[in-house]
């Protein structure tokens, strides 16, 4: 079982990371192999709507999302982990998450449409963390990534949502959502 973390928060060590870390803290204790991915870190643009990948479901631009793509093929998890930033993810794991349109175009290129109907190269958790507490805080960012496991052939399967975590270490304040990403990791490879 292999499961990938993907940071999607621009602020090193803040909460959305200490979260994602608890995350794949329990999937390996679950006995899953993880890998880590820093989109802060990424050299690379969003998708330039090249058209490129359209006949061969591989994305032409050389940059260091051609690292990640080989993960995001051999995983069964993988976890997106992103702050909100007005609504949605923030604009570094948006990026990562437009250039999945090669993804998208290799299982269009790969499915019939009546295969399209199931996703059979895994599961996807979302964990993203708001400072304030609107009613329809986390919609963006549900959305964004329920289509980004559908390009990947993957299921949504929820994930965990925090609300009123601003400062960088609030959610040491609270044992209890550590405890709950740990769990979330757990459960994720467990049978």
């Amino acid at each position: 079982m292999k499961a990938v973390g993907i940071y999607g928060s621009p602020r090193k060590g803040g909460n959305t990371d200490q979260l994602l870390d608890k995350v794949l803290e329990g999937a390996k204790s679950g006995g899953a192999e993880i890998s880590s991915v820093y989109a802060r870190d990424l050299g690379m643009s969003g998708c330039i709507e090249c058209g490129g990948c359209d006949k061969t479901g591989k994305c032409v631009v050389k940059d260091d999302m051609q690292d990640v793509y080989p993960l995001l093929e051999e995983a069964d998890v993988i976890f997106l982990a992103s702050p909100i930033f007005f609504y949605g993810v923030t604009a570094q794991l948006k990026a990562l998450i437009d250039r999945s349109q090669a993804c998208w175009s290799k299982r269009m290129l790969e499915k019939t449409p009546e295969e399209r109907k199931t996703f059979d190269s895994g599961k996807g958790y979302l964990i993203a963390v708001g400072a304030t507490r609107g009613e329809n805080l986390f919609e963006g960012a549900i959305l964004t990534a329920r289509y980004f496991y559908d390009a990947l052939d993957m299921t949504y399967e929820g994930g965990i949502f925090f609300r009123s975590l601003e400062e960088k270490d609030a959610v040491q304040k609270n044992p209890e959502t550590l405890q709950e990403a740990f769990n979330l990791g757990l459960k994720s490879v467990s049978p």
